[in-house]
């Protein structure tokens, strides 16, 4: 049988705290403070049982009013937490885990660096443009590896489905003659989700992928080039003073060809898009072949790289 002194002992060692700690604890007298704590946190309870539908902020109140003691809502927040009670109320907010609805499934994540040839992976936005008291939409489709603007779709009407059709319809008349697989990335927007679009590529070699929901930074390419070619339009091509439908137009089929043929890209080592295609075909780009052995997870590239620093640390 263990003697006292070996009992304590073993329950300090139990509980990490010194002998000295664990007798001052032993003989320790509630303070004035410790009384005033345990007096409010009775209070609190006291009003909360006959008040049942309220919560920590009207209790904190009517406690400073009614019974002139000294509390704060946040105080009072804590005592509602030890207590473990709640407002009763048929007006409390209840969260439902999101279910995922994911048409189809992500088939990039954060490796847009490992594609390697054009035509490869195809993403497509939609932006809208606003000019003085005039809107319109524009739907872009986007060649990530070489970011040539394939083909573009404006329409004045806002909501209307045809420029996101119209669009697809071109991009599958570009890539008549390929059999290589093509993945077109979207967002998880109603006509990219919808039957009557993705019927159109049925009998194509595109592959669709969506990113997630609520997560824009699963389409990074399409995002920083929507942001870069609203700048140029607006101020460089003079969209913000047009409003006439067919001068607009106009304006957008210069910035195409001014993109794709004489628009230097920083992501291409400032080559045009036109040019950086050419020069994949003739054998002047190294073939990479980094796409098939992509690892795909959810996890963003800052989280994986101080997680391995983290590991590269803890193993020096």
């Amino acid at each position: 049988m263990l003697s006292r002194e070996h009992s304590v002992k073993a329950l300090c060692d139990l509980m990490c705290v010194s002998r000295s700690g664990y007798y001052k604890w032993l003989k320790h007298k509630p303070s004035s403070r410790d009384h005033c704590r345990e007096e409010i946190v009775r209070k609190v309870k006291e009003v909360h049982e006959k008040h049942r539908t309220h919560g920590y902020r009207w209790t904190a109140a009517y406690i400073r009013i009614n019974m002139q003691i000294e509390i704060s809502d946040n105080y009072a927040y804590k005592c509602f937490r030890y207590l473990g009670i709640k407002a009763k109320t048929k007006h409390q907010v209840r969260y439902v885990p999101r279910k995922v609805r994911d048409r189809y499934p992500n088939l990039i994540y954060s490796t847009w660096e490992t594609v390697d040839r054009p035509r490869q992976v195809i993403v497509s936005d939609m932006t809208m443009f606003r000019v003085r008291w005039y809107s319109f939409e524009v739907t872009f489709y986007f060649d990530v590896f070489t970011k040539e603007l394939l083909t573009y779709k404006a329409t004045e009407q806002r909501g209307d489905r045809t420029q996101y059709i119209d669009g697809l319809n071109d991009v599958i008349e570009l890539l008549k003659g390929t059999n290589e697989p093509v993945i077109l990335h979207t967002d998880q927007g109603s006509v990219y989700a919808s039957m009557a679009y993705n019927d159109l590529i049925k009998d194509t070699n595109i592959i669709r992928s969506m990113s997630r929901a609520g997560k824009p930074t699963d389409n990074p390419v399409n995002e920083s080039l929507n942001g870069w070619i609203k700048e140029e339009l607006m101020t460089d091509f003079g969209l913000e003073n047009e409003w006439k439908w067919s001068n607009i137009l106009k304006i957008l089929d210069e910035y195409v060809k001014f993109y794709n043929e004489k628009r230097p890209c920083f992501a291409i080592g400032y080559d045009t898009p036109d040019n950086y295609r050419k020069r994949y075909y003739k054998g002047d780009l190294p073939r990479k072949n980094s796409f098939d052995s992509r690892k795909l997870s959810p996890e963003p590239k800052f989280v994986r790289r101080r997680r391995e620093n983290s590991d590269n640390q803890a193993i020096k």
